[in-house]
C-alpha cells in the first residue's frame, strides 16, 4: 500500500512537472518564437498562456518595449575636415524578432553592439557633408531627421526598428574651438563693420539731404525777405513821394530840421561850411 501512495505520488509531480513545462506565458511588453527542436516554427506569438512539448519545443522571449542606447562619444569629421565631438542617444525597439534571433542570436549586448555601429556609421555620414557652424548651432534638426532615416534601412535588416535618433551635444576639441571662435569673431566683426559702413553711408545721405532742404528753405526765406522788403520800400517810397507832393515847403523845412539834429548831435562836432551855402538856408532864415 506504501509502495502504491508512493508511486502515485511520484506520477502526480511527473504531471505536474510535465504540466509545468507545458506552459508558458507571453507578457504584453515581450515579443516569444516558439521552436521544435531548434527551429522556428512560431514568431508572432499573442501575449497571453500558451502551450507546447516539453523538450521538443521551447521559446525565447525578448522586451518588446522601446530600449534607449546612449552612444559613446564619438569624432567626427566636418566638410571643413575639422573634429567635432558628437554625444547622442538613439531609441529602439525589436521589430522582427525572427531577423532579431538570426542576425544577432537574440543577444541584446550584440545587438546594442551593432546599432551602435549603424549608429556611428550614419552620422559620420551626415557631419561630412556639413560644416562646423552647421553641426553646431544650424542644421542639427536636420541631422538628426535624416539620421533617423538612414539607419533605420541598416537596422531593420537585424529586425530593429528606429525610433528616434537624438544628438545631446556638439563639442568642439580644444584645438578647434580657438580657431572657430577667432573665425566667427572676425565674421562678426566683418559684418558689423558692414552694417557701419551702410549706416554711415545712409547718415551722409540723409545730411545731405537736410543740408540740402536747408539751403532751398534760406534761399526761398531770402527770396521772400527781398520781395516783402522790396514791396515795403516802394511802398515808403510811394508814402513819402505822396507827402512831399502835399506841402513841399514843409517836407524841405522837416528834412532841413532831421539833417541838423543829426548833423549836431555829437558835443565834438566840427564842421566847416559857408552860411551862405544851402545848408543853411532855413537856419539862416530863422535867425533874421
Amino acid at each position: 500500500m506504501a509502495n502504491r501512495m508512493g508511486f502515485i505520488a511520484v506520477l502526480a509531480l511527473v504531471i505536474l512537472a510535465a504540466g509545468a513545462f507545458s506552459m508558458y506565458q507571453v507578457a504584453e511588453w515581450e515579443k516569444a518564437i516558439l521552436f521544435r527542436l531548434g527551429a522556428v516554427v512560431k514568431t508572432d506569438v499573442q501575449p497571453g498562456l500558451h502551450f507546447k512539448f516539453p523538450f521538443v519545443n521551447n521559446v525565447r522571449k525578448f522586451d518588446g518595449r522601446v530600449l534607449t542606447l546612449d552612444v559613446a562619444p564619438e569624432r567626427f569629421l566636418t566638410v571643413e575636415k575639422k573634429n567635432v565631438i558628437v554625444d547622442s542617444f538613439v531609441m529602439w525597439r525589436i521589430a522582427d524578432a525572427k531577423r532579431f534571433y538570426t542576425a544577432v542570436m537574440g543577444d541584446e549586448r550584440h545587438a546594442r553592439q551593432r546599432l551602435e555601429q549603424i549608429i556611428k556609421d550614419g552620422m559620420r555620414g551626415q557631419f561630412s557633408k556639413r560644416t562646423v557652424n552647421q553641426v553646431v548651432s544650424g542644421e542639427r534638426e536636420a541631422i538628426m531627421r535624416a539620421l533617423t532615416v538612414d539607419v533605420s534601412a541598416q537596422a531593420s535588416q537585424i529586425g530593429i526598428e528606429i525610433v528616434d535618433v537624438r544628438v545631446k551635444r556638439v563639442d568642439l576639441p580644444s584645438e578647434v574651438s580657438d580657431s572657430v571662435y577667432r573665425r566667427m569673431q572676425a565674421e562678426r566683426s566683418r559684418v558689423a563693420k558692414e552694417f557701419r559702413s551702410q549706416g554711415a553711408e545712409l547718415a551722409e545721405k540723409i545730411r545731405a539731404g537736410a543740408d540740402r532742404k536747408r539751403q532751398v528753405i534760406i534761399a526761398n526765406a531770402y527770396r521772400d525777405a527781398e520781395q516783402t522788403r522790396g514791396q515795403g520800400d516802394a511802398k515808403a517810397a510811394e508814402i513819402y513821394a505822396d507827402a512831399f507832393n502835399k506841402d513841399k515847403e514843409f517836407y524841405a523845412f522837416f528834412r532841413s530840421l532831421r539833417a541838423y539834429q543829426e548833423s549836431f548831435d555829437g558835443s565834438n562836432d566840427l564842421m566847416l561850411l559857408s552860411p551862405d551855402g544851402e545848408f543853411f538856408e532855413y537856419f539862416n532864415q530863422g535867425v533874421q
